[in-house]
């Protein structure tokens, strides 16, 4: 299965929503469904409701999707299906990501098919199309960088389950996590002052997300430096406007301001519950998430389990905002 799973607020955003899809409600709750009945272990269906969502937008479907559709049918032991989406991503998308394909557990099934070896044979080749003129030494530094960033981040959930939210534990990962965020956010500022904003094409998709990363964890104060180069960066096509859209939305709240994409989700210690922080405009949200290639905002919203209704979300808003304010003295 694809890595790029959902995460809290508190985690990375990998959002897998593209701008062409960004308009099609359908599609994404379709690839939704699917992703659940995957992680229920209901292969069959799973793979079938992801044809249903490729059926719905005309045949099209993300790379990310199109791999985890393989993974269910080869998982439900439909071997020529999962090859029919494995091709397609491969010599039409020029999929690249053979250490993944290669090691991931759900493709088992295909190993000994004679049409394994050929397949792996193609993204080879897209890989290293891909990266002729990659900065590796650099790449290597994000890598690291990357680990660094999430190794702790990923420590949250069982943490705070095991021990509290407000326990030593959780205080002392706190710490730690400060510690390493103000590392990396040394490395990058020297990266990004010798090289301004790299793209993909210099640093490739998980290097370009890492600067993006680190300055989303960073304190106010560096957000709003880097802010403009981001902007611009996304203009000249070496960021992606979805990640710019959390760090605009971030930098909004942390300013006293409302958010306008609704990327930033809150939580009630007390109740344990989530919502939306504080948005702007929340009856044109969508349109704006679509211009930036984001999900419509009640499917990103499932995964806190939050029912996003417009309208009772306008009623809650001013107790939401008094809540913040609590918060923030």
């Amino acid at each position: 299965m694809d890595t790029m799973k959902k995460y809290t607020w508190l985690f990375i955003f990998l959002l897998r929503a593209q701008l062409s899809f960004a308009q099609n409600f359908e599609y994404f709750a379709l690839v939704k469904e699917a992703d659940l009945l995957y992680d229920a272990k209901d292969y069959k269906n799973s793979a079938s409701v992801y044809s249903k969502a490729f059926k719905s937008f005309g045949w099209k479907g993300e790379i990310s999707d199109r791999y985890n559709a393989a993974c269910s049918w080869a998982l439900a032991n439909n071997i020529d299906s999962a090859f029919l989406q494995l091709h397609k991503i491969s010599t039409i998308a020029n999929y690249s990501n053979h250490a993944h394909i290669t090691q991931d557990p759900d493709l088992n099934a295909l190993h000994k098919d004679g049409r394994w070896k050929p397949l792996l044979e193609i993204i080879l080749q897209n890989k290293e199309k891909a990266e002729a003129h990659y900065d590796k030494p650099l790449i290597a530094q994000l890598d690291s960088i990357y680990r660094e960033d999430q190794k702790y981040r990923q420590q949250i959930e069982p943490i705070e389950k095991k021990f509290g939210w407000k326990s030593n534990e959780m205080k002392a990962l706190w710490k730690i996590m400060r510690e390493k965020d103000s590392v990396n956010l040394l490395k990058v500022k020297a990266i990004l002052k010798q090289n301004g904003w790299l793209g993909t094409d210099v640093v490739g998709e998980h290097g370009s997300t890492t600067l993006f990363l680190v300055i989303q964890h960073a304190d106010q104060i560096t957000q709003e430096k880097y802010l403009p180069m981001m902007r611009e960066a996304v203009e000249n096509k070496k960021a992606k406007g979805r990640e710019l859209a959390l760090l605009e939305d971030r930098v909004a709240l942390r300013q006293g301001k409302k958010q306008i994409y609704g990327s930033q989700i809150g939580r009630d210690i007390e109740t344990n519950h989530y919502y939306v922080l504080p948005l702007e405009d929340p009856e044109n949200v969508d349109t704006r998430r679509s211009k930036v290639g984001l999900e419509p905002l009640a499917l990103y919203a499932m995964n806190w389990q939050i029912k996003w209704d417009v309208e009772q979300y306008k009623k809650d808003l001013p107790e939401i905002e008094a809540k913040e304010k609590r918060r923030g003295k």
